[in-house]
């Protein structure tokens, strides 16, 4: 009869243990503050390349596109473009980045551009963002 309780209360204490121990860990990540912990997530972002999200049969990412078109930006300026319609992936990338710029994020607009620090939303900003990186402004 002891070796009954003897057992399961060692495997109860084992489990406290663990359970203590990778709660105190927890704990000590959640010491670092905030904006650092963000700053360093954008900091590893910042090494990142442009990425031009857009979606099939959107008017506005249609006028980037164009203007994308019409002056080689593709030729001159290196940046992917990943379509959110029927990319669940591209669509989870975009919002992941909305949440850097805007933490209380639940949705977004397209076209959106992520150039590696911050977010530019809407083709007429887009547009201004690529004639600024050609003009090197």
């Amino acid at each position: 009869m002891g070796k009954k309780i003897i057992i399961p209360t060692a495997l109860f204490i084992l489990v406290l243990a663990f359970a203590s121990f990778a709660l105190s860990q927890g704990n000590h990540l959640s010491k670092v503050p905030a904006n650092q912990q963000l700053e360093t997530s954008v900091n590893q972002l910042s090494e990142s390349s442009i990425i031009l999200f857009y979606g099939d049969g959107c008017s506005h990412c249609a006028l980037v596109e164009q203007y994308i078109k019409d002056n080689n930006i593709q030729d001159r300026i290196s940046f992917v473009q990943k379509e959110i319609s029927h990319n669940k992936n591209n669509y989870r990338e975009l919002m992941e980045k909305a949440r850097i710029c805007d933490p209380l994020a639940s949705s977004v607009g397209i076209p959106f551009l992520w150039d590696g620090e911050k977010c530019v939303i809407g083709d007429t900003s887009i547009i201004n963002f690529f004639k600024q990186k050609i003009n090197g402004k």
